[in-house]
């Protein structure tokens, strides 16, 4: 079931991405710093669902605030002429990176406890 919903949302995006405009380059900064914050979101989001504690309300308002902050503080920097948005680009790309090595580990122990069971 899954992997039918990860073909369908794949030629979705392919599909959405061709008819789409092409994002000024005034606003890709924007857009960039967003989907690392996004990202950040999904794999916290991945990581809760493993740990049995996910909220949906948790994970949108996360989702769309961490988001939105992101852009503000790009904003802001480029206002005062200062790279602000490298502070939360390090800060998201390291939550990113410790997420995915729980995910890792998880499935990692999974996938050790199923052969050490058929053993």
């Amino acid at each position: 079931m899954i992997y039918i919903v990860i073909v369908i949302c794949s030629v979705l995006g392919v599909v959405v991405g061709i008819n789409l405009p092409t994002i000024s380059y005034s606003y890709s900064g924007y857009l960039a710093i967003a989907i690392v914050a996004a990202l950040d979101s999904v794999f916290g989001g991945i990581t809760s669902v493993l740990k049995k504690n996910f909220d949906i309300k948790i994970f949108v308002s996360g989702f769309f605030g961490n988001a939105i902050l992101a852009m503000l503080l790009t904003y802001l920097g480029e206002k005062l002429n200062v790279d602000i948005y490298l502070a939360a680009v390090i800060v998201f790309v390291g939550r990113m990176f410790t997420n995915l090595s729980i995910i890792r580990r998880y499935y990692i122990e999974k996938l050790t406890s199923k052969r050490d069971k058929k053993e």
